[in-house]
């Protein structure tokens, strides 16, 4: 089984918008990783779970699009301060792929919990738009890649 663990796109500051919906930036960065993950990821995930807060809906929205669009809808036990445990304990009784967006530090740390055992270890650096897999087997969970939007811009 593999889990896709996405952070939300750059969103726009507070100031600019109480919402803080993705922001020009946020929504070239996405495009341009769900774009090339839509050529080269297979499977998908079967469903696309997000934490309820704009930035993240649109963000998984998004993702959706161009994996051929997968249910989309708001997941519990996403939001930035979430107990990572909740979904470690959820996915393992899980078989099928899924991809869930979401905020910092609990991104970060369901996936050194999964990874390592430890959520408060830093196995795995998150950015705006990025996305990390994991897969499942017999020994535990393991990263089988990351893709963050910085890969599509130059030097």
């Amino acid at each position: 089984m593999r889990i896709y663990l996405a952070q939300h796109g750059l969103a726009k500051e507070r100031s600019e918008d109480a919402e803080r919906p993705l922001s020009d930036q946020g929504r070239e960065d996405v495009a341009r990783v769900a774009g090339f993950l839509s050529l080269f990821e297979k499977p998908k995930p079967e469903r696309v779970l997000h934490s309820g807060k704009l930035r993240a809906q649109q963000t998984a929205e998004m993702f959706a699009e161009g994996w051929g669009r997968p249910p989309v809808e708001q997941g519990p036990d996403l939001d930035p301060n979430a107990d990572p445990s909740a979904w470690s304990a959820r996915l393992a009784s899980m078989n099928s792929g899924l991809m869930l967006v979401g905020h910092l530090p609990h991104i970060q740390r369901l996936a050194g919990l999964l990874l390592s055992g430890d959520c408060e270890r830093e196995v795995v650096r998150f950015s705006n738009g990025g996305v990390v897999c994991l897969e499942r087997g017999e020994r535990g969970w393991s990263l089988c890649w990351q893709v963050n939007p910085t890969l599509f811009y130059g030097a």
